[in-house]
């Protein structure tokens, strides 16, 4: 098991899309290469949701995107 490692940009917290409440970040655990996935919780009525992240958008294919390169992947 690795060592958890401080977050190094701001993580936006959604609102709740059942109450509009802002939701807390509960877990972040690895998704599928080069992304992460973030669970987020409701304080007040307990809806979930997870979100999957570019673990650091510049090294992945969303850097192209950024860039202006708007072209179907292959």
């Amino acid at each position: 098991m690795h060592s958890p490692q401080p977050f190094l940009t701001v993580i936006e917290r959604p609102c709740c899309f059942r109450c509009q409440a802002r939701m807390m970040l509960e877990r972040v655990s690895p998704g599928p290469a080069g992304f992460e996935q973030r669970l987020f919780e409701c304080p007040k009525c307990d809806h979930v949701e997870i979100s999957v992240i570019a673990t650091d958008p510049l090294k992945s294919g969303a850097a192209g995107w950024l860039a202006g390169e708007l072209t179907a992947p292959t």
